[in-house]
């Protein structure tokens, strides 16, 4: 049993990689004011709760098939790199909105397509408990990084979070490209 929460954590914390997007959320806590950590992680966890009990039935029901569902992330995540390489500005917060802890960052961020499609997954070779251990350990983590920021944004500095932004950025693009590439059944 132990041995099979570790390699869902691990799995799920490789997909997810909270870490590798910290320099995407400073960026948006720019932009938005705060993130709201507890609703992030909250929606975030939901998504993913939603889709390891109903996802495939979900997306059947819309007509909709796991491909697809992956593609549409890849293309939000992709624009979210290209934010971060080119300073341009894709995702517009309205005034005094606070939606942007559920949409860039709930999803496809932290809870995308590669996230929800990878929980789906592992109900094939997992015991569903173990499954639901991995996520609450990951969500955990999600919390304490997204409540982290302001003192990760003060160790890494101003020219430190530029580089390293325009490195994830690009990390983002390709992320994004192998998704698509994965999905499109051209």
């Amino acid at each position: 049993m132990l041995s099979e929460i570790i390699t869902v954590f691990i799995t799920l914390f490789a997909v997810i990689d909270i870490l590798g997007s910290i320099p995407v959320l400073i960026g948006l806590k720019k932009k938005m004011g705060e993130i709201n950590s507890l609703q992030a992680t909250l929606v975030s966890g939901g998504l993913m709760l939603v889709f390891f009990f109903a996802g495939g039935e979900m997306l059947n029901f819309m007509g909709l098939d796991i491909a697809s569902f992956a593609i549409a992330g890849s293309i939000i995540i992709f624009f979210l790199g290209m934010e971060m390489i080119m300073g341009l500005e894709f995702f517009k917060t309205e005034n005094g909105s606070k939606s942007g802890s559920i949409v860039p960052i709930a999803f496809p961020l932290i809870a995308g397509s590669g996230t929800l499609t990878t929980i789906m997954s592992l109900k094939a070779s997992y015991h569903y408990s173990n499954i639901l251990i991995g996520i609450v350990i990951n969500l955990v983590i999600i919390f304490l990084c997204l409540r982290s920021l302001n003192l990760i944004e003060k160790l890494l500095g101003p020219s430190g979070i530029m580089v390293v932004r325009k490195f994830f950025g690009v990390i983002l693009i390709a992320i994004a490209v192998k998704i698509f590439k994965q999905n499109v059944g051209l």
